[in-house]
Order: structure tokens, then C-alpha cells, then sequence
């Protein structure tokens, strides 16, 4: 049973070693060396900001945000807007307070403690779990092998579908579909959302297709994980506490058993 395992789990990482497609179609997905990848990552600030800009002047018009506190934009490890920017920012936006109108509901103009609005259009979904939920859906039979072995999660998948296009259509039933080589079965109904030299970035950065669909995805990932780089360094720390208490505790055992097992070993060896 054991050597059939060990058979098993050494042809797995052998598949997930290659950037092919997925069994079923699952599609390609590129391997990205985003900077928060492993236990000592951390998020690009300029990239996040980057991928926010991204986000407010293409995505947010089909695609909202809804889990994510605007007042998070300031936090540190994240996009780390100053608070005055981060207020301007918020200041743009409005949110649906029911309590407004004698409980009949308006809008109003958002506030830090407010969430990203949701856009509720057909077939938009909400972005802010979506590199989180992307996560370990490729590699060979949706096991996220991928992501085991070589760091491949949500970031990867979204930045590679909005990369993805290949400039190809079709019409079935009346919707017109666009090949995408990251997109399960390979056609999807979202249009390229993406063409490169899309807008300019103040820090000067790269626009061409591939850079800005890396820098939003990256965006996505924090929006799914705020907390990732003060998780990873709890688990760090963690790591290393329980590394030297398995060591005091290995010298304490040897030390409380040292007399016991010389002792015994007196007692065993014959009279001279």
C-alpha cells in the first residue's frame, strides 16, 4: 500500500513540476514570481498601489469589493495609503445607507469604516475572495498540486486568464465567447478587460499587458488576505519556538533519564 503511495505522489509532483493544462481543460496558468510568494514574501507596496489604480479605472466598473474595509488601504504590510489619501480615495465612492430617508435607504458618500460597494451586474463576480477561492483550482485534477510544489495560487490564475486572450471569438447561442488559454475549456464570456498601455503609473512602472495584470492580481491576492505577511510571521515564530522547545525538551528527557539507564545498566552487568 505504501510503495503505491509513494508511487502515486512521485508521479503527482512529477505533473505538477510542468506548466501544461490540466486534466479536464482546467487551462494554463503561468507560473509568476509574485514578491509575497513563501514563507518570507512580502507584498510590493508600489505594486499594490499599482494594481488599486488598475482596479478603480477598469475593474470597479463591472466588479466590487465588498468585504474589503476602505479604511484597510492605510494599514502597513498592505497598499499603505497615507490617511489623508486613503480618505480622498474613499471620498470618490458611494455607499447605500439604509438608514438614510426614514429607514427608506439612499446613497451617501463613503466613509473610511465603509466597504468597497458591491456591483451586483449579471455574471460580475465579487473580487474580494477571488484569488483566495482560484486558489489550488489548477494543476493535475484540481488537487492544487501547483501550489504545493511551486508557490501557484490565485495570483497566478488571475493575472495568467487576464493574460490570457488570444484575440480569437465565436458565438454560441447568442453570447459571444473569447478564447482565453487560462479559462476552464478554454472560451469565456468576459471580454479582454486588458489590453496593455492601458494607463500610466506615477512610479513609472511597466504597462505592458502582462505587468498590469500581474499588479492587479497581486492587488486581488491582498484583498483576499490582508493579514498574509503578519500570518506568515506568526507561523514563522512559531516555527522557531517550537524548533527550540522540541530541543530543551530532548536534552531535558535525556538528563531526567540519565541516572535511571545508568542504574539499570549497573545492574545488569555480572559481579566481578
Amino acid at each position: 500500500m505504501f510503495k503505491k503511495l509513494a508511487i502515486t505522489a512521485a508521479a503527482l509532483t512529477a505533473l505538477a513540476g510542468t506548466p501544461a493544462i490540466a486534466a479536464g481543460g482546467a487551462g494554463y496558468v503561468t507560473d509568476y514570481a509574485f514578491s509575497f510568494e513563501g514563507p518570507f514574501g512580502k507584498f510590493d507596496q508600489n505594486q499594490l498601489q499599482r494594481g488599486l489604480k488598475v482596479y478603480t479605472e477598469i475593474c470597479a466598473s463591472c466588479h466590487g469589493l465588498q468585504y474589503v474595509p476602505f479604511r484597510t488601504l492605510s494599514d502597513e504590510g498592505g497598499v499603505g495609503l497615507p490617511e489623508d489619501q486613503m480618505k480622498a480615495y474613499t471620498s470618490n465612492f458611494e455607499v447605500w445607507d439604509s438608514s438614510l430617508n426614514d429607514g427608506e435607504g439612499d446613497f451617501r458618500q463613503a466613509v473610511p469604516s465603509d466597504n468597497f460597494p458591491a456591483v451586483n451586474g449579471v455574471g460580475a463576480p465579487d473580487l474580494s475572495l477571488m484569488a483566495k477561492a482560484r486558489a489550488g483550482f489548477h494543476g493535475p485534477y484540481g488537487l492544487g498540486t501547483n501550489q504545493l510544489f511551486k508557490g501557484m495560487g490565485g495570483a497566478e490564475y488571475i493575472a495568467s486568464l487576464l493574460a490570457g486572450y488570444t484575440g480569437e471569438e465565436k458565438e454560441e447561442a447568442g453570447t459571444v465567447l473569447y478564447e482565453n488559454k487560462a479559462f476552464p475549456g478554454g472560451w469565456i464570456s468576459m471580454a479582454p478587460p486588458l489590453w496593455g498601455d492601458d494607463l500610466e503609473f506615477d512610479d513609472g512602472a511597466a504597462t505592458d499587458l502582462e505587468s498590469i495584470s500581474q499588479d492587479v492580481s497581486a492587488f486581488l491576492m491582498w484583498t483576499a488576505e490582508p493579514k498574509m505577511m503578519a500570518r506568515q510571521q506568526m507561523g514563522l515564530t512559531s516555527v522557531l519556538l517550537l524548533s527550540l522547545l522540541t530541543v530543551l525538551l530532548y536534552l531535558t528527557n535525556k538528563r531526567l533519564w540519565a541516572p535511571v539507564k545508568k542504574k539499570a545498566k549497573a545492574a545488569g552487568q555480572p559481579a566481578e
